[in-house]
């Protein structure tokens, strides 16, 4: 297919990736002097990178004057709610995955949840049809924000610095304002029609009916003094009082569900890391109700029964055993994953490196698997341009902080919160509205991910952190936004750092593939399948969507060895990369 032929917003990034990919294999690709736009940076002590430049400034800031990883997530947390509003938020939820300096291990759920108001049928007709739109751009598609409160326990559990001093960044942007960029602005005029159907969007983002223009300042007023009564009171400041009360008015007001209750009910959740080995080594992940850590240490320990290395990154060969992993780890994140809380998922059986065996014994490594079914794990009970946003840190003393968070939908449902300048998500369309009944990101699920009160949804966002081989540091921390692309971003990723020895702005900016059971199609990057590789999978019964796409956006760290390390921002995004 001709570059030409491509929307105009891949060629940018395609272009940028390709200059990228060249500039890294220039001779001294470790240089200290950054890459344009700051999406490469090398230091010697510690690193931030983030989706946008304003965010990953203040993360930077905050450990130079003596904050630590988790400080420095806090902040760049609160920042990206105002200066990335198309995923950084207060109104939607997300993950953690955390390694202190003194080897804690933590995984934070702050996923939404239901409310106590939502039933399993709630998107469906008289005729049992999935009502169009319904839990997507509506207020009943909003779940009960949890970001606030995931950043407010990661901070009281690990954090060294005020809380209100980690706030007052955020604080300062929204009230005095920061230069729409390129990104932002195209963001807002590609989502102009769902932003225009909530008056109090329109005001802040679409004066005039028309998009804010690069160069513009956005000041959001509203949202700062909700910020200032979160810095004041921690997470009082969102959940009851003042915030609760528009919150809930803006529910009763658009025919939502969320009330106060909900809001007051709301916690966050600690939970162990899923550990796995690849290689030699040790990879920490995010749980249920997270698909990513499970799907990712399954697709690991298939390939990892084969020398992905000595195929060659992107050849037909290593890409038909990434795809046959992809399948088979997608169809079982269909039938088996969900809120571990209300669904008993096999997560141990699924992670195990026998069961991983059993999975590979199973690939033709000469034809594709036309037809792939759920596996059987040991301890099964038989019967996200969508929009996430993830930022990386690495402190000088080697606590390291993965970090996904997201609205669901680009700008989430739309609807900002009358009064408080903050918006929503849209992510109960994470559930399974009907199970087979594919979502925006056209996965599907059945029981386990089916709706109940208090539920979480599941998710795709996959936070991870990777241990040197002696297993005392981390070595590798990364993520991605792109919906149920995730996954895979982050599985391609490491496989280019570990296997094919890349240095990670070579391993970020290489093209990517991506298949997810349903549809049988692989998604794919221009470059990723050059025409003798493509016809040689075709000939092994692989199939391919017909244009080209866009596949995640890694955020990732690289502690390269003693005093050198790397952050590199996606060159597919607008975000930036810090290091000293």
């Amino acid at each position: 297919m001709p570059t030409t032929t491509l929307p105009l917003r891949f060629r940018v990034q395609l272009a940028r990736a390709c200059f990228f990919t060249a500039l890294a294999g220039h001779a001294g690709g470790l240089a200290h002097a950054a890459h344009a736009n700051d999406q490469r940076a090398v230091g010697v002590k510690a690193a931030v990178v983030s989706a946008e430049p304003h965010a990953t400034d203040v993360g930077l800031a905050v450990m130079r004057d003596g904050g630590n990883a988790v400080d420095a997530a806090v902040a760049v947390a609160f920042a990206l709610a105002v200066t990335h509003p198309q995923a950084g938020n207060l109104g939607g939820g997300g993950f953690l995955v955390l390694r202190t300096r003194d080897g804690k291990e933590l995984a934070l759920d702050f996923r939404e949840t239901a409310p106590r108001k939502a039933h399993r049928d709630m998107y469906l007709d008289a005729d049992g049809k999935v009502i169009p739109r319904s839990s997507t751009y509506t207020a009943l598609a909003v779940g009960t924000p949890g970001s606030v409160a995931g950043l407010a326990r990661v901070h009281a559990l690990y954090g060294s610095k005020p809380w209100a001093e980690l706030v007052a960044p955020a604080v300062a942007l929204a009230r005095d304002g920061f230069a729409v960029s390129h990104f932002l602005s195209a963001a807002l005029a590609s989502h102009k029609e769902v932003l225009a159907q909530w008056p109090s969007t329109a005001a802040i983002f679409l004066p005039d009916g028309r998009p804010l223009e690069t160069g513009v300042l956005l000041v959001q007023k509203d949202l700062a003094a909700t910020l200032e009564r979160i810095a004041a009171e921690g997470p009082d400041g969102f959940y009851r009082g003042q915030t609760a009360e528009l919150i809930e008015a803006a529910m009763k007001r658009h025919g939502g569900l969320i009330d106060g209750e909900d809001l007051a009910a709301y916690k966050a959740i600690e939970r162990e890391p899923l550990r796995g080995s690849y290689r030699g080594h040790r990879i920490l992940a995010m749980p249920p109700p997270s698909s990513g850590g499970v799907a990712l240490l399954q697709m690991l320990n298939v390939v990892e029964r084969y020398d992905l290395g000595a195929l060659g990154r992107g050849s037909s060969a290593a890409l038909h055993l990434q795809i046959e992993a992809m399948k088979r780890a997608y169809a079982d994140r269909a039938k088996w994953l969900g809120d571990p809380d209300f669904y008993p998922v096999p997560i141990e059986g699924l992670v195990a490196k026998d069961y991983a065996e059993g999975l590979a014994k199973d690939i033709d490594l000469d034809r594709a698997t036309t037809i792939v079914q759920a596996g059987s794990p040991k301890g099964a009970v038989l019967g996200e341009s969508k929009e996430t946003t993830h930022f990386s840190i690495l402190d000088a003393d080697g606590a390291a902080v993965a970090c996904t968070t997201t609205l669901n939908s680009t700008f989430g449902n739309g609807q900002v919160v009358e009064g408080a300048g903050f918006l929503l998500n849209n992510e109960m369309d994470d559930f399974s509205a009907k199970p087979g009944v594919p979502n925006q990101f056209g996965l599907v699920g059945a029981e386990a991910n089916a709706i109940q009160p208090g539920k979480r949804m599941l998710s795709s966002m996959t936070p991870t952190i990777v241990l040197d081989a002696e297993g005392k540091r981390p070595w590798l921390v990364l993520g991605s936004p792109g919906g149920g692309r995730i996954i895979n971003t982050v599985f391609q990723v490491v496989c280019n750092v570990i296997d094919h020895r890349l240095a990670l702005h070579s391993a970020v900016a290489a093209p990517r593939i991506h298949q997810q059971w349903l549809p049988r199609q692989v998604y794919w990057e221009e470059l990723a399948l050059p025409r003798d590789v493509r016809e040689k999978l075709e000939l092994r019964g692989q199939s391919f969507r017909a244009e080209a796409t866009s596949i995640g956006r890694c955020q990732a760290i690289h502690w390269v060895g003693e005093g050198r390390v790397e952050a590199v921002a996606d060159p597919r995004s607008g975000g930036s990369a810090r290091a000293y």
